[in-house]
C-alpha cells in the first residue's frame, strides 16, 4: 500500500513539474494549455472534446495556433475534426480567423461557440477582445461583465479584457 502511495506521489510531483513551464509560458492573456482530458461531457453539453482522436487532432490545432502562429494550418486541423460543434473547436475557429483579419468569420465562429455553450468563458474573452477591435467598447463591457458572473474579476479571461477596455479606442491590441 505504501509502495502505491508513494508512485502516486512522485507521479503527481513529475506531471506537476512537466505542467509549470506551460503554465507560465501562457501568461499575460494567452490562453491556459489546451485540456488534458475532456472525456466526461457533462449532461447536455457540446463544449467537451470526448474521444481521444479529437482530442490529439484539438491540441495539434493548439499548438500551431499558439506555439508557432500558423492560423491558417491551425483551421484546416481544427475543420477536419468534424467538431465544429463544440465550443471549445469553435472558439480557436474564431481566433484564428481573427488573427488572420478575417473579422466576420471570426464572428461567426465566435458566436457558435456560444451557441454550444453560453458559459465558455475564453470564448466571451475572445470575442470581446474581437468588439474591443471592432470598437464596440460597449458590447466589449456586455461580455466582460458575462465573464465576472461566470468567474468572478480575478480571472484571467476577465483582467485580460478588462485591460484592452481601459486602452484608448485606436489603440493596437497586444495580447
Amino acid at each position: 500500500m505504501r509502495r502505491v502511495a508513494v508512485r502516486l506521489s512522485t507521479l503527481a510531483i513529475f506531471t506537476a513539474a512537466l505542467a509549470a513551464p506551460v503554465f507560465s509560458a501562457y501568461a499575460g492573456g494567452d490562453p491556459p494549455p489546451p485540456p488534458q482530458s475532456d472525456t466526461k461531457p457533462k449532461k447536455g453539453r457540446t463544449s467537451n472534446i470526448e474521444d481521444p482522436r479529437s482530442l490529439a487532432g484539438y491540441r495539434t490545432a493548439y499548438a500551431l495556433i499558439y506555439d508557432r502562429n500558423d492560423y491558417a494550418a491551425a483551421i484546416d486541423q481544427l475543420k477536419a475534426l468534424g467538431r465544429d460543434d463544440t465550443a471549445p473547436v469553435a472558439n480557436l475557429l474564431g481566433y484564428a480567423h481573427r488573427k488572420l483579419g478575417d473579422y466576420k468569420v471570426s464572428q461567426i465562429w465566435y458566436e457558435r461557440a456560444l451557441k454550444a455553450d453560453p458559459n465558455h468563458v475564453k470564448t466571451w474573452q475572445y470575442y470581446g477582445l474581437w468588439q474591443v477591435e471592432q470598437g464596440n467598447r460597449d458590447s466589449a463591457q456586455y461580455h466582460l461583465n458575462r465573464i465576472a458572473a461566470l468567474t468572478g474579476t480575478g480571472s484571467e479571461e476577465y483582467r485580460s479584457l478588462a485591460a484592452a477596455l481601459e486602452q484608448p479606442p485606436g489603440t493596437g491590441l497586444i495580447y
